[in-house]
């Protein structure tokens, strides 16, 4: 189950057809849920997206810059297909954690569009993963 304050922004999401107030009015948030990688639950996490220089949906696993990885990525690099909700649509997506330069050129990307990516990444002491979200088959 979602924190409280997660909750929150899940149910805000849901009933506003994506879009919430608050600390994250105007951001691009989509709802991720994975499996859980212990139990096999499910797990709704609202996360902040970019669109990829090929036009993939990412997201990116900061944490907020902490130096551990995000729950939602430790589940999804356990199973990587998860469901993906964007305000509009639901769909099943697999999970692609990038890697080397296509990931550093993705976080660049993200970056240069929020500093607050980088200032994560400045804090975090880890490389922060990016991931790209591809329609299941």
């Amino acid at each position: 189950m979602p924190n409280d304050f997660n909750q929150q922004i899940i149910e805000e999401f849901r009933a506003n057809g994506g879009r919430v107030g608050g600390w994250f009015e105007g951001a691009r948030l989509l709802l991720l849920t994975t499996t859980g990688a212990r139990a096999g639950a499910p797990h709704t996490t609202p996360v902040g997206r970019v669109t990829g220089e090929d036009g993939r949906v990412l997201v990116i696993a900061s944490a907020g810059g902490a130096p551990r990885d995000p729950q939602w990525f430790r589940n999804l690099t356990a199973d990587p297909l998860v469901t993906v909700e964007d305000g509009t649509s639901t769909w099943r997506a697999r999970a692609v954690v990038l890697a080397g330069d296509e990931r550093d050129r993705a976080f660049a990307r993200a970056a240069q569009a929020d500093q607050g990516w980088a200032d994560y990444q400045a804090r975090a002491g880890r490389v922060i993963p990016v991931v790209a979200l591809e329609p299941a088959a």
